[in-house]
């Protein structure tokens, strides 16, 4: 499986950074195109957040509109945004393919290939809404990083990873990962 993961300015670089060690905990992830955004880049330092380094991980400038992710014809199987922007949403949402981010978006969309976006905005205003209904239309899975508490995280790594765990379930990734089992309360 070949993965491209794309990381926007958005805060929570924590679930990009989990989202690389899932891909890299599994054999099926053979390839990762990770692509950031300048405020990507930014954010991920601001908040101390490193990623790892690996001979699966291939770094794609954000500019280089002529890098594999931005072509069809390279077969990309899935792209994930995390966390996006609503800058972003609405560039994909409009089909505006400024950026190589944008335009891989474009492609798993027109390809009909999975294309998850974790908004990580609060509260939602009305264009937010639209766009990302657009999104959901066009095909994309819009899965808001909204974490849940079933688990009981201790950590925030704990906390994020009720998101990042979902999303690897989405793109049927094997892992070991926190399963719901109905108690009496």
């Amino acid at each position: 499986m070949k993965i491209i993961l794309a990381v926007t300015g958005a805060s929570g670089s924590v679930y990009a950074r989990q989202m690389l060690d899932g891909f890299l905990a599994v054999s099926q992830v053979k390839r990762i195109g990770l692509i950031m955004s300048h405020h990507g880049v930014e954010v991920a330092e601001w908040e101390g957040v490193t990623f790892p380094e690996d001979p699966r991980i291939e770094r794609f400038s954000n500019d280089d509109m002529f890098a594999s992710p931005a072509s069809g014809s390279a077969r990309w199987d899935a792209m994930v945004v995390v966390p996006c922007s609503m800058g972003c949403v609405g560039r994909i949402a409009a089909g505006v393919s400024s950026d190589l981010i944008a335009r891989a978006a474009d492609v798993m969309l027109k390809e009909g290939r999975p294309l998850i976006v974790v908004p990580r905005e609060s509260p939602y205003n009305l264009i937010h809404l639209r766009n990302l209904t657009t999104l959901a239309q066009a095909g994309a899975v819009v899965m808001p990083a909204s974490p849940s508490f079933y688990s009981r995280p201790e950590t925030i790594d704990q906390l994020c990873a009720t998101i990042t765990e979902r999303i690897l379930m989405r793109l049927d990734i094997d892992g070991p990962r926190y399963e719901w089992k109905c108690q009496n309360f």
